[in-house]
């Protein structure tokens, strides 16, 4: 199993620690991993993404022009990246403020409303967490407990307090996609 993704958004939405909370998880089920960020100089606002790949083989290289999974939580984000999902891949997106939607018909497309659903929860910040919850419901690749314990791992200790917070947002983005699919 590979699984190649990449995960692209605005600074300040989580993209960056999304990508690290998989990549320990995969560790914590003795995968592979690898984790390359990328974004702009600003501090928040400005695009970031990181390619992800989880493996039960080494990985030889994180860079790759096609995707598994594209994660986009953005218009700029979809527009860019859409493309980019192999025939038959996933294409999982935050809906709330997406005027284009995608329109490829060799993929699978999901759109949640992640942004909608944080601030109903009373915390933007917990969008990357109802994300993931919807990527792991779509391609159950990493098991619950060990996403868990890759939240743990990126969270600073500061914040472990919110764990709880995050692991119903992460429950949350499940929902979301039993919803959508049904």
């Amino acid at each position: 199993m590979t699984e190649e993704i990449i995960i692209a958004g605005f600074g300040g939405q989580g993209v960056l620690s999304l990508g690290q909370i998989l990549c320990y998880s995969g560790v914590e089920e003795n995968k592979e991993v690898s984790w390359m960020p990328s974004y702009g100089p600003e501090m928040r606002g400005g695009t970031a993404n990181c390619i992800v790949i989880l493996s039960d083989e080494p990985v030889s290289s994180p860079i790759f022009s096609k995707f598994d999974t594209v994660i986009a939580l953005n218009q700029p984000s979809l527009d860019k990246f859409e493309s980019a999902v192999k025939t038959g891949g996933l294409l999982l997106y935050d809906s709330t403020n997406i005027v284009h939607p995608p329109k490829r018909t060799d993929i699978k497309i999901i759109g949640i409303e992640a942004s909608q659903t944080a601030a109903e929860m009373k915390n933007t910040k917990i969008l990357n967490m109802i994300v993931l919850g919807a990527f792991i419901k779509l391609k159950p690749i990493l098991n619950i407990d060990n996403v868990l314990k890759g939240l743990k791992k990126v969270l600073p200790e500061r914040y472990h307090h919110l764990i709880p917070l995050n692991e119903e947002a992460i429950k949350k983005g499940m929902e979301l996609v039993e919803k959508v699919e049904a």
